[in-house]
């Protein structure tokens, strides 16, 4: 299960209320593991429902089959909807696809961008650790908020476990 993602979810749209987690194992996988594809469910506070969807290991491996190796997310809300992916691990840059009733008339709108996923997220992220540290001031990503996404991780393990959704306020922060 990839942390980045439940990540950029929790940065764009807040703290959800739960997590329901389901897992598989990859048939083809030869070593020890239950979550070969993992597809998370997180509910937000005021209705909006987000879906992660991880199959990093992409449909049959065979000679001339063509992988669909993945992390996909949508997020439903009341006035609009996105959807998009993560740029790994092929390495492309993430997308993002977006209708809005307020921004786009309905229109769906599919911005654009040059960089990756990968080395441009974790680049960024480590500049802007290295500002703080110069300057003395509080880094934009805290390590209190980084506590809370280890926490809806964490729930996303007790969702497969206890095959339940589990609410955030199960882990006192």
């Amino acid at each position: 299960m990839s942390v980045h993602h439940l990540d950029a979810l929790r940065f764009l749209f807040g703290d959800p209320g739960e997590i329901m987690t389901v897992t598989r194992t990859d048939p083809r996988t030869q070593f020890p593991h239950t979550d070969g594809i993992v597809v998370s469910t997180l509910r937000f506070p005021g209705g909006l429902l987000a879906l992660s969807t991880e199959d990093v290991w992409g449909g049959p491996r065979e000679e001339g089959f063509d992988d669909d190796f993945s992390i996909t997310w949508r997020v439903e809300g009341t006035r609009g909807v996105a959807k998009g992916t993560i740029g790994w691990p092929s390495g492309t840059p993430s997308t993002i696809t977006y209708a809005s009733a307020e921004t786009t008339d309905g229109k769906w709108v599919t911005p654009g961008w040059g960089t990756h996923w990968f080395p441009h997220a974790f680049i960024g992220v480590m500049e802007q650790l290295q500002y703080a540290v110069e300057t003395g001031s509080e880094p934009a990503r805290t390590v209190a908020d980084n506590v809370k996404t280890v926490a809806l991780i964490e729930a996303g393990y007790r969702s497969i476990a206890e095959r339940r959704p589990v609410r955030l306020d199960e882990f006192p922060l």
